[in-house]
């Protein structure tokens, strides 16, 4: 019986950020992210109370999602650094301590919250603006025909995650198979927009990291006894491939709520059953090399289309649709009646492969702008870590092709832009304070506690209390 509770309205809190209550809870967060913060950073393990496995991690994508907030400043800040790091991938832990440390250093000018604002989004324009501008001084360009430099940008953002618990020489295969597998993802010929391809993280855990490697094309999982049926794969031209995003399991689609009229006599099993059997016949008839089906096939379809030398394979997975659906050329097919030929696809060969005690059927395009990276780690925590960093490094490579230049790191950037903005709101106030009525010591006050909040950020590098 469910039990059914008045619905009681919203409840808003007034409580100011300079309470006990909120810097206590500030602290803490603060003292989590710091700890993990850069190439020494320390390692958290986050556990629910509840149950589950442990999270052993320094990154924020994985700290954050893990870590359970409640009080609503937290939320807030959280929030707002999970966002930045779904559009950017990286920089997530030196987001939210800049906030934490602006948040209390801000707190003790004592200036209004009205004035903060005013002169924290002047602050800010000043910093994106000088960023941008090509005097900066921390500022780097990205050469594309270099790949030392991509190289070391890879690299940099993988040494800075050590629970993946990589060696030098790891560290240096990883950040040559991340590279190589963003380079693939970048098409031959392009016209006016280029438009990249994906790379496909496929998992092997227990192995040794230096097993790991890229291949061209999609790496599908398929069981020992499955590939041995389909062996031996011969074929002069190209693989004509049909893809499927609807059920062919031969079971009846929801009716919902209505109510189904059946003739009598009638078998509802068999008129699928026949329906999918047409559906084979006139894939053998369009001579379909390759069946793939997002879900499940029926067993006598299957072994239909056996018979006819047509591979068919099931259970592909949602997440391999639109990669499949890039390296065939196929356009997914939802439904079982008549196959329009243009819904057909090709690949240039398929192959067996195995890695360990993995078995995969290896799809090889025409045209490569999608590849899977085989990705090894000694167990699955740190596997878990390696995944999220290859992810991130393939994102960051990504975006410089947008805006390729990057910023110095180990604090340089920091640093240097503390003391850029003091000179600049020392030595040409007015300009900020033209249209906003703060004085002069309001904008000084808010500037120091700006650049204490960059230059806290650049000393949280520091976990051995050596500065």
């Amino acid at each position: 019986m469910s039990r059914l509770e008045a619905k009681k309205p919203s409840l808003c809190k007034s409580e100011p950020l300079t309470s006990e209550k909120v810097r206590a809870t500030l602290c803490v967060l603060k003292g989590i992210l710091t700890s993990s913060y850069g190439p020494s950073g320390r390692l958290k393990q986050v556990h629910n109370g509840l149950g589950g496995c442990v999270c052993t991690t320094s990154q924020s994508s994985a700290l954050l999602s893990n870590l359970p907030v409640t009080h609503p400043i937290l939320k807030i800040l959280t929030t707002s650094t999970k966002n930045h790091v779904s559009c950017f991938s990286d920089c997530g832990l030196f987001t939210a301590i800049l906030c934490c440390n602006l948040i209390e250093n801000v707190q003790r000018t004592g200036l209004t919250p009205t004035t903060v604002i005013k002169l924290n989004q002047h602050l800010l324009r000043l910093c994106t603006n000088y960023l941008k501008s090509e005097s900066c001084g921390c500022r780097i360009p990205v050469d594309f025909s270099s790949p030392q430099t991509l190289l070391c940008l890879v690299r940099s953002i993988v040494t800075s995650k050590p629970a993946c618990m990589l060696t030098r020489e790891e560290t240096d295969h990883i950040s040559a198979l991340v590279l190589k597998a963003f380079l693939l993802t970048i098409p031959e010929n392009t016209k006016d927009r280029l438009i990249l391809g994906k790379s496909i993280i496929v998992p092997l855990k227990g192995h040794r990291v230096l097993d790991s490697t890229v291949f061209p094309g999609i790496l599908i999982e398929v069981s020992e006894v499955q590939l041995m049926k389909i062996l031996p794969i011969k074929k002069s031209n190209a693989f004509k491939v049909a893809l499927f995003c609807a059920s062919l399991s031969g079971d009846l689609s929801d009716t919902g709520e209505g109510t189904m009229v059946v003739s009598s006599g009638v078998s509802l099993e068999n008129a699928v059953l026949e329906q999918l059997l047409n559906l084979g016949r006139q894939l053998v008839s369009d001579h379909v090399d390759l069946v793939m089906c997002q879900k499940v096939l029926h067993p006598s379809l299957k072994q239909f289309l056996s018979m006819h030398q047509v591979i068919a394979i099931d259970r592909v997975g949602v997440a391999l649709m639109e990669p499949l659906s890039k390296v065939t050329g196929t356009q997914p097919i939802g439904s079982l009646g008549s196959i329009s030929p243009s819904s057909y696809g090709s690949v240039k060969d398929l192959c067996p492969a195995k890695f360990g005690f993995k078995h995969f059927l290896h799809l090889i395009p025409n045209e490569a702008t999608i590849c899977s990276l085989l990705l090894c780690n000694r167990n699955d925590t740190a596997w878990d870590e390696l995944k999220l960093t290859c992810q991130t490094a393939l994102h960051v490579l990504q975006l410089t092709i947008k805006e390729p230049c990057v910023l110095l790191g180990g604090g340089c950037t920091e640093t240097h832009l503390a003391a850029y903005i003091r000179h600049k709101t020392c030595n040409e106030p007015e300009s900020i304070l033209r249209d906003d009525g703060c004085t002069q010591t309001e904008l000084q006050l808010l500037t120091e506690a700006f650049c204490r909040a960059l230059e806290s950020v650049a000393g949280s590098l520091e976990h051995d209390g050596d500065l």
